[in-house]
């Protein structure tokens, strides 16, 4: 399917922020995924000092979208052994404010997904034609909206300067960067912007993938939705890079080719946010009272536990998931945990035996 960029057109994408350094070389670290995973605890380490010298944000404020259920078999990858086939997971948008150099303020929202669009994912369109209705609104909560958040933080539209997505599984953006075309399930008109001054920040990697999805990706991405959208709003991202003080995107591929992770230096320290996990108890699972986690990570010597609802390159975000690791600090609530913030986190659930999180962030916290 012909998406609304072309290979030419994602190489000469504008970008933005100023780009670190410390992770370049990572692919051409010789002696395969092993020695690379040594090589990004280290650089890790060593990204930690710089980053947390460039300050910190305005104020980093978490707003809940949407509850729903989600395969434990993904979720907590081999690991778990819940009776329950499926878990609850929670999706959440971040709100990171900052003044650059300039004195120009700027508003992120990291994880803004269109809950409504978001449900014609193949995998999750598939789940509902088999779930009765009755079921479906026991299972499914939606929390609040994207502009709803907005208003409540009196954040007007315009205001808002980027949008940001750990990968683009689920996504449809038409409502938010607007399109170039009519759309028929949309009213049938051009789809003008609702967040018309915003800027999508994604790895150049992951909008080449999607020109060509493999069929292991394809029950989790909605490619036709991307066919006539604005390519005028994305920036393309080669790595990592800082986008204001204490704010920054690293790549952590594994997940999908073009992951990317939000990292946060805040009042309570560092903080890493993506779905490379979908619990901080992943983590340290030495900690964790899931039935399994402990044992099964103990016993093939296993550090931390993956969300794997498709393993494009399991090693690659495992060593991704040990960088996250290595960068954060230890939660003020409980130091056994850290503070990895799953974009989509687990949450508890009656009807779900055998997955209550032992351990949950629920929220960031931060103002300077």
């Amino acid at each position: 399917m012909q998406l609304a960029w072309r290979d030419a057109d994602v190489a000469d994408m504008p970008t933005i922020g100023t780009p670190i350094t410390t992770f370049d070389g990572l692919r051409q670290v010789p002696g395969g995924h092993g020695a690379r995973l040594e090589w990004v605890r280290a650089r890790a380490k060593a990204f930690r000092a710089e980053f947390t010298s460039t300050g910190t944000p305005a104020s980093v404020t978490t707003c809940d979208l949407v509850t729903l259920p989600y395969p434990t078999r993904f979720g907590l990858f081999r690991a778990s052994r819940a009776v329950a086939p499926f878990l609850a997971i929670t999706n959440r948008m971040l709100v990171i404010r900052w003044q650059d150099g300039d004195g120009r303020r700027r508003v992120l929202l990291f994880e803004p997904s269109d809950v409504e669009l978001g449900r014609s994912t193949p995998y999750f369109a598939a789940l509902a034609r088999r779930t009765p209705a009755a079921l479906s609104s026991l299972l499914v909560t939606e929390h609040g909206t994207v502009l709803g958040h907005l208003a409540r933080l009196g954040i007007a539209p315009e205001e808002v300067d980027y949008l940001m997505f750990d990968h683009l599984h689920t996504q449809d953006l038409r409502r938010w960067v607007g399109t170039t075309t009519p759309q028929p399930d949309l009213g049938g008109a051009v789809v003008e912007p609702l967040l018309p001054n915003a800027k999508v920040v994604v790895q150049r990697d992951e909008l080449l993938a999607m020109t060509c999805l493999h069929p292991i990706q394809r029950p989790w991405y909605q490619p036709e939705a991307f066919r006539a959208v604005r390519t005028g709003a994305f920036l393309a991202v080669d790595g990592a890079l800082l986008l204001g003080p204490g704010v920054a995107v690293l790549a952590t591929p594994g997940h999908v080719h073009g992951n990317q992770t939000l990292a946060l230096n805040t009042s309570t320290g560092v903080w890493a946010s993506s779905e490379n996990a979908i619990a901080a108890e992943c983590l340290t699972p030495e900690h964790s009272r899931m039935p399994g986690i402990a044992r099964w990570t103990r016993t093939w010597q296993q550090e931390v536990v993956l969300n794997a609802n498709t393993i494009e390159t399991t090693a690659e975000q495992y060593n991704s998931l040990v960088l996250e690791k290595t960068l954060v600090d230890r939660s003020q609530a409980d130091p056994r945990f850290l503070q990895f913030f799953p974009s989509s986190e687990l949450t508890a659930a009656w009807t779900n035996p055998g997955t209550k999180p032992t351990f949950s962030h629920h929220a960031i916290h931060h103002a300077a």
